[in-house]
């Protein structure tokens, strides 16, 4: 599933391991998802869409459209 992480992340100047401890999860899951090769529970999602102040639906797209942040 396409996804802004990788954006939004950088817009913060985080690296994927600061990412990750917010999260709670390994640096690799966060790559992963980046990458779109693994798609997050839904209680992951929630703690994403609550670090980026955001909602669910603003970071990820389930058609596969790119998604810019805003």
């Amino acid at each position: 599933m396409k996804n802004s992480l990788h954006e939004r992340r950088q817009e913060r100047g985080w690296s994927q391991q600061r990412l990750a401890d917010e999260l709670g999860v390994s640096r690799q899951t966060v790559i992963s998802i980046e990458r779109g090769r693994f798609d997050p529970s839904l209680p992951l999602a929630f703690r994403l869409a609550a670090v980026f102040g955001c909602r669910i639906d603003d970071l990820f797209d389930p058609q596969g459209e790119s998604l810019q942040p805003g």
